[in-house]
């Protein structure tokens, strides 16, 4: 009689597992501006922040740039939405982000890109981070790359942007290029912001490794940075994004191996060895050096992605479409059974690849409980450059209280 009973507990505990509801209700496809017949402009880049208000719900604030071709950016733009992402207004230029000449160096500009927007509630203001990139007349200066750096304006509260300035770091490590670029960052209740670094000398592989900043609404330092998890296969780890979800740092990673990367940390600072992306089911997810950045619910984490698969084998590092699906924060897997597609692809991915734009550079915001969105600008390189501005609206079954002037 008691192995009757606990067998139908057992049972009962499995069916109402099975029968719970998936934390992701839907996801609606949204075109926020058109450009696929190229008589507009393509933007990229789009990545958006809560700005709680006094009165009223959060304002959304986006920042997004022109593309015109592969690391050839316009200046950086913002625009904003205060009916939770359903208008949005016409972009404009913030003055500190555009391309600046480099005194010693003739005809060079020092341009910027891969910019990301944080609300940051202890002082009130925006903090839009990217890092450098270099031009030489109207495109990309292929061979006259300097170092690169991360720089960031700050938004303040009466809606006016800063100057460009640098987050500085002295360490020889970093001579050549060291950047948060398109990384996800989070603040600490003592203001205290912790990302992560890529960064390496031109003769060996990147490393990654966790940083803590202070900011006091105007000025960004770096307090300390962890010891770094390395790979040495071609370019070696980049685009690193942050996450903090059960009082645990998450840290997900692009490669250049045909994986992506996660790591752990209890600190933000010091990270256990590095995991290869891997299904439930110990198979591997075929990945090619494109970022990956994280979907944080209250009652579960996500993560957004791109992988190989056979409806987009011949689509450039399958950067079509974009997948989102909940990891096991234990196991450090994602949970097949929970894929989902984020934004499908359009075209064929196999017999019209240039006709596929891709949707590699994408962000992730928590807009409100009940939703949050998943931004990107298409782009065909070899159609033009066209393509439109995306959002993926993904709506909750459970409300998210991982968001700012939300619950």
């Amino acid at each position: 009689m008691k192995a009757f009973v606990a067998c139908c507990l057992c049972l009962s505990i499995s069916i109402s597992l099975f029968a719970e509801e998936p934390l992701i209700k839907s996801i609606e496809k949204v075109t926020l501006r058109k450009n696929r017949n190229g008589a507009s402009l393509t933007w990229f880049h789009p990545r958006a922040c809560l700005v709680p208000q006094e009165n009223g719900p959060p304002v959304a604030l986006m920042n997004l740039q022109e593309i015109g071709g592969s690391d050839y950016f316009g200046q950086v733009h913002w625009s904003e939405s205060r009916d939770v992402g359903k208008t949005w207004s016409d972009p404009k230029p913030i003055d500190s982000l555009g391309r600046d000449p480099m005194p010693d160096h003739e005809g060079l500009k020092a341009g910027v890109c891969d910019v990301v927007p944080q609300y940051h509630p202890q002082s009130g203001t925006v903090l839009a981070m990217g890092h450098v990139v270099f031009y030489k007349g109207p495109r990309f200066a292929k061979g006259d790359q300097l170092a690169r750096y991360p720089v960031y304006s700050v938004r303040r509260k009466d809606g006016s942007w800063s100057e460009r300035k640098v987050l500085e770091w002295d360490d020889p490590r970093g001579a050549h290029i060291y950047t948060n670029n398109c990384g996800q960052r989070v603040v600490m209740p003592n203001g205290d912001i912790m990302m992560s670094f890529t960064f390496g000398s031109k003769s060996e592989s990147r490393m990654v490794a966790g940083v803590r900043c202070t900011f006091n609404g105007e000025t960004l330092k770096i307090a300390e940075v962890g010891p770094p998890l390395t790979l040495n296969v071609g370019r070696g780890l980049l685009e690193p994004s942050l996450v903090e979800f059960g009082g645990t740092f998450y840290l997900t990673i692009r490669a250049e191996d045909g994986s992506g990367y996660v790591a752990v940390s209890a600190d933000g600072l010091n990270y256990s060895e590095k995991k290869k992306w891997s299904w439930d089911n110990g198979d591997p997810i075929g990945m090619s050096t494109t970022q990956q950045h994280w979907l944080a619910h209250s009652d579960g984490l996500f993560l957004v992605y791109t992988r190989k698969d056979e409806s987009n084998e011949k689509v450039i590092r399958w950067r079509s479409p974009l997948w989102v699906a909940q990891v096991d924060p234990k196991k450090l897997c994602l949970i097949r059974k929970t894929e989902r597609v984020a934004l499908p692809l359009v075209g064929d991915g196999v017999k019209d690849p240039d006709g596929v734009a891709l949707m590699g550079n994408f962000h992730v915001t928590n807009a409100s409980p009940t939703e949050s969105w998943v931004t990107v600008g298409e782009w065909m390189p070899k159609r033009g450059a066209k393509g439109d501005l995306l959002l993926g609206r993904i709506t909750w079954s459970k409300p998210n209280k991982l968001v700012v002037g939300g619950e």
